[in-house]
């Protein structure tokens, strides 16, 4: 991935009369030891009239000597180079095992060879004080050294433009602590050279381009892409020979630093020398960086054309999608890694870890505000594959579609990284007032405990000597959890539990009737909502079977809430009235409960399984409104809503390597362009990125699903399903054009792959894929 550049450099003299120029020497060709690749080199002199011969200086520099045998008013030099901006990175190289760290002494050779760089020609008190600071008897890596050293200069010495000749002495430059480019650059070679490493003046072209993507982290860099003549040091390491470092930024030289001439004495790397007759000059210069070619890269994939061209033609799509009545809906599930940790195994091929739980968090709050207006956060279960101890974690974000709120107040969503010191009494507490705000009895809400008799049993299955109550990550998953349970006490309740249910007239509950007249949970240590004894309740009859709702059936709009209506005698009962089933009122036992657990500090809701969204939106009111009134937040966890498309959703889970993020489906293009840029934004923002490369440097892609999903915002709607010819449609060209998986899919393709294509996989998968297709339904009509 490079960037071509071509820099424009002239330099032009304005005489008041005809003059005599003495000859002149230019060093304005990139020396030969430059690692940026030069693609081309001209420069055109002014007067024509003149003789030009190009030489090397001692030190091997390219220099040009011209002559001008006529007098002349106007004195210019063009220079243009072409170089390719590959990226160099400074610190690849070795060095010589005994000059690894500081201090070290050169070979007697190679110390005649230098002689020239060690050679301090600079002494004052200013300097030697500065020298004494240095740390000089304790071994440090050379690398570190220099690190050290270059940083301290650049933040110690002001950086100022000094079009005065010359080069400041060091005592100068120390005093004022300020300096242009080459002062602060003669110091170090000066300070090198003192502590007996060999150093040089370097003075060549800095070219800076502006970033693709603005840094997290620090400054960004220059606005616009810019060049100019600019002076550094280089210091020479055995094994590594010259490397540049660059005092006033205190960075190391890279592939921006392109040497014209490195010397001994700054004076041999002038640029431009010569004399002239006395008389009245007026000087000018510019110096121009363009681009001239650019190739495609991750963090610009498309030029500014292209990408007008792209969204062009999604457009152009739109109007014909809607032209012929398609209602394609399309969403994702893009994926993404730390960008400060790509090695660690929950970055390469574990599903979680410590810092991907944290991350995932940081950026559903993020897209929370970005998409959603009211949005409830859900922190629930997702998938639990054969070989993991515990399920994997998803986090939700749901937000209803006519733009009124689900959940009014933020503050009263508990932050999962705080401890608010909630207790059993606070679940108490909000489950009593909760069953005022669904006009329940308090006297249904009963606590839950842990069994005992099984912990006892566990702890006594222990082995001899080993204390219960403590527990390392070797040890296995059921004794961190004894630890941990036994840690707390089980003397009193893990939480409490309200069996509820909406039954058509109104919220309902009932005791669940216990064998021994306490609710005694499953062993675990899953959230307590996963863990009720639901097979201890007395058999489920054919008539308490709850039966989904109809996918196709048509929805009303949602009941809008306001702050402090009870969800109880809310008017919206009249539309839920019509959405009685055969689960009545009749029913003894409440099947369905919502549980209320304090856990690290902060009360936990276990949310039960609804059927219709309408009951879910008034359980989630009525649980704001209780929040509210007491003044306690919480955190949602439990049963998602029920699938609705009144509802839209935002998902965040953890998959080998990466974390997925279920991006809500967009209607139509320019839609489709802000979920994506808005996502890829925040997950930057949230250190997250969405590439990695190979050892060899080549791009690919993160891993994980990264699935592109197509659709219609009902299944009414879905152009699949009233036209499933469609389908067969797309799977065949897609079979019969091979080079459209390798466009989406990279090198993730194959019988390995997550989704291989038919020809791949197993032999029977082509006549399997023949024998559906024979079934489907052709087009109507």
């Amino acid at each position: 991935m490079t960037i071509r550049v071509a820099i424009q450099h002239t330099t032009t003299y304005e005489f008041d009369r005809l003059i005599n120029v003495a000859p002149h020497i230019l060093r304005l060709r990139p020396a030969p030891h430059s690692r940026t690749h030069i693609h081309g080199y001209s420069l055109k002199v002014t007067p024509e009239d003149h003789f030009i011969n190009w030489q090397q200086d001692p030190f091997g520099n390219y220099q040009a000597r011209l002559v001008f045998p006529e007098k002349t008013k106007r004195l210019e030099f063009a220079v243009e180079v072409i170089a390719d901006m590959t990226v160099i990175n400074p610190f690849d190289f070795f060095i010589e095992e005994y000059a690894e760290h500081f201090p070290f002494a050169y070979d007697p050779l190679m110390q005649e060879e230098l002689a020239p760089y060690l050679k301090v020609t600079e002494q004052s008190p200013e300097l030697d004080a500065w020298l004494d600071t240095v740390d000089c008897e304790e071994m440090v890596h050379i690398v570190t050294f220099l690190v050290q050293l270059n940083s301290r200069l650049a933040n110690e010495i002001d950086y100022g433009i000094r079009l005065e000749p010359g080069v400041q002495s060091c005592q100068e430059t120390l005093t004022l602590k300020k300096g242009s480019c080459r002062d602060t650059s003669w110091l170090l070679v000066q300070i090198l050279r003192n502590l007996g490493l060999a150093a040089r003046f370097a003075s060549g072209y800095l070219v800076q381009l502006t970033a693709d993507v603005k840094a997290l982290d620090g400054p960004s860099g220059p606005e616009q892409d810019f060049t100019d003549l600019h002076a550094w040091c280089e210091v020479y390491l055995p094994g590594a020979g010259w490397v540049g470092l660059d005092p006033t930024s205190g960075l190391f030289a890279g592939e921006g630093h392109i040497p014209l001439a490195c010397t001994a004495d700054p004076q041999s790397a002038a640029p431009i020398t010569g004399a002239t007759d006395p008389c009245e000059c007026e000087f000018s210069y510019t110096n121009i960086v363009t681009r001239i070619h650019e190739d495609p890269r991750v963090t610009r994939p498309y030029s500014e054309d292209e990408w007008l061209n792209i969204n062009a033609l999604g457009r152009a799509v739109d109007v014909e999608l809607q032209s012929n009545d398609v209602r394609l809906t399309m969403g994702g599930e893009p994926t993404f890694i730390s960008i400060d940790d790509m090695d660690s195994a929950q970055w390469n091929t574990e599903a979680l870890g410590k810092d991907k739980l944290r991350l995932a968090k940081d950026l559903l709050l993020r897209l929370k505000a970005q998409f959603s207006h009211g949005g409830l956060l859900h922190y629930g279960q997702g998938k639990w594959y054969p070989g993991e101890e515990v399920p994997r974690w998803a986090l939700g974000c749901f937000w209803r579609t006519d733009g009124e709120a689900l959940w009014h107040d933020p503050e009263l969503v508990a932050r999962v990284d705080r401890d608010y010191g909630h207790g059993i009494a606070d679940a108490e507490r909000f489950g009593q007032t909760l069953c005022q705000q669904l006009g329940i009895d308090a006297g249904y809400l009963q606590p839950g405990y842990e069994d005992a008799l099984y912990y006892l049993w566990l702890e006594r299955a222990l082995p001899e000597g080993a204390d219960p109550r403590k527990a390392s990550l070797d040890d296995d998953l059921e004794r961190r959890r004894l630890a941990s349970l036994l840690s707390r006490g089980m003397e009193s309740a893990t939480g409490y539990i309200l069996p509820v249910e909406f039954d058509g007239q109104g919220w309902r509950s009932s005791r669940w009737p216990m064998r021994g007249g306490l609710i005694t949970l499953i062993p675990g240590d899953s959230a307590m909502g996963y863990r009720l004894p639901l097979n201890s309740l007395p058999p489920l009859t054919e008539d308490e079977r709850v039966v989904e709702r109809d996918p196709f059936e048509p929805r009303e709009p949602l009941p809008v809430f306001a702050i402090g209506e009870e969800a109880a005698t809310t008017v919206a009962q009249q539309a839920l009235q019509q959405q009685k089933s055969a689960v009545n009122g009749s029913k003894s036992v409440v099947r369905t409960a919502l549980c209320l657990e304090p856990r690290e500090g902060k009360l936990h809701l276990f949310l039960p399984p609804v059927t219709h969204l309408e009951n879910y939106v008034a359980l989630i009111h009525a649980v704001e409104a209780t929040a509210s009134a007491l003044q306690l937040p919480v955190v949602i966890e439990g049963y998602e809503p029920p699938k609705d498309a009144r509802l839209q959703k935002l998902l965040l889970t953890p998959d080998p390597g990466v974390i997925e993020v279920n991006i809500h489906p967009a209607s139509h293009w320019d839609e489709l362009v802000h979920n994506i840029e808005t996502l890829y934004e925040q997950a930057q923002q949230t250190r997250l990125g969405a590439e990695k490369f190979m050892l060899d440097g080549r791009h690919t892609g993160t891993g994980g699903g990264n699935h592109v999903t197509l659709g219609g915002a009902t299944p009414a709607d879905s152009p699949l399903l009233r036209r499933p010819d469609l389908l067969r449609s797309l799977v065949t060209y897609w079979q019969h054009h091979p080079g459209l998986s390798y466009l989406f899919s990279g090198m993730f393709i194959g019988p390995t792959s997550q989704a291989p294509r038919p020809d791949e996989g197993r032999d029977e998968a082509l006549y399997e894929m023949e024998i559906a297709f024979q079934n489907m339904p052709g087009r109507a009509g």
